[in-house]
């Protein structure tokens, strides 16, 4: 899956990942509430998703569903991230994020065993 979901895609995202199957009109109206978007905006928005494959519409009532992942898009959105800022390395990548924040002993714990896991 190589799909890029920008910001404002994200959104619309969320809402579908959160609710399940929306018709358009469902998300118009928590695009209104929680970015204050207009309709025109939430609708042209949707348009590029169901272009990018990201979601699907259905009848009746002009539903969406998404068929792209929260976890595939964290996946990509990592990678790529890995491969611009840290020349595709992911323990450079780790050594940076860690070097600059505290873990708790349950967090430190949890990495253990999943860096066992990909042995």
């Amino acid at each position: 899956m190589e799909i890029k979901i920008y910001d404002s895609e994200l959104k619309v995202m969320e809402a579908l990942w959160r609710e399940g199957d929306l018709t358009a009109g469902q998300l118009v109206k928590i695009m209104k509430t929680e970015t204050g978007w207009n309709p025109n905006t939430t609708y042209t928005v949707i348009g590029k998703l169901i272009d990018k494959r990201a979601i699907e519409r259905f009848e009746p009532k002009f539903g969406c569903k998404a068929i792209v992942t929260k976890e595939q898009v964290r996946q990509q959105e990592a990678t790529e991230l890995i491969g611009k800022l840290y020349d595709s390395s992911a323990r450079v990548f780790l050594s940076a994020f860690l070097s600059g924040n505290k873990l708790s002993n349950a967090e430190i714990e949890e990495l253990k065993q999943l860096v066992e896991k990909l042995r």
